[in-house]
């Protein structure tokens, strides 16, 4: 297993430490340590070992090794490993409401986590909407990538998620730049950033992969006009 850190990290500690919100960003990356277990408890009921771990500034990134058998498996036009990626990406989300649940819970009965019970529930629930919003590589663009190669085959998948990724951030700019504006906070602007980043490499990935799905269609559609003309 193979252990990374990007140096990102540091350099968002930084902004958050001269922002005087260390304390926010260090609550946030617990309860994100957190997220990461839902996926990783996930991944060990579906019999999925971890591959590699790498810290990232929003929290941790794993690969998991796959299964092989499972690409034979067909459920629509993907396969049994589509599903199994849906279940460990809503795993991490999930694990984040039901924190968000336990935290309403203990404050209806009077528990009081030394008196951060609000912030431990916020801090839950952006992680969780966050997560959900469908844009890739968050989870909820995984979960919507991989239900449209189950739908509409791969290579629509990868196209759709693309264009699903770039319309949800550009609302998601359009938003954050009237928040930003109003409070003042660079914190937003700086994730929002990042958050481009993330869809922008991502994009070159898609593109990447779409043109080695072409090749392969083209070489399979080569293969079967020789057969015939032989």
């Amino acid at each position: 297993m193979h252990i990374k850190i990007d140096l990102k990290i540091f350099l968002f500690a930084l902004i958050f430490l001269l922002m005087k919100k260390i304390e926010m960003y260090a609550l946030i990356m617990m309860f994100a340590l957190i997220h990461e277990f839902g996926h990783i408890i996930m991944a060990i009921i579906l019999k999925y070992k971890i591959e590699s771990i790498e810290i990232v500034p929003y929290g941790i990134k794993m690969k998991f090794k796959v299964n092989y058998d499972d690409y034979n498996k067909k459920i629509g036009k993907g396969s049994l490993i589509s599903l199994k990626k849906v279940l460990i990406s809503v795993a991490g989300p999930f694990f984040n409401l039901m924190l968000c649940l336990i935290v309403l819970i203990c404050t209806h009965f009077g528990v009081n986590f030394f008196d951060e019970n609000a912030n431990i529930f916020y801090a839950n629930l952006l992680i969780f909407i966050f997560n959900l919003i469908p844009i890739y590589p968050l989870d909820g663009g995984r979960i919507l990538q991989e239900i449209l190669h189950i739908t509409l085959g791969l290579k629509k998948s990868y196209m759709f998620i693309q264009d699903i990724s770039f319309v949800c951030i550009a609302i998601l700019s359009a938003a954050s730049s009237i928040i930003i504006l109003y409070y003042k906070n660079i914190i937003i602007f700086i994730v929002l950033l990042y958050l481009w980043y993330l869809t922008l490499k991502c994009e070159r990935e898609f593109t990447m992969k779409e043109k080695i799905y072409e090749s392969i269609e083209k070489m399979c559609k080569n293969s079967k006009i020789k057969n015939v003309t032989g």
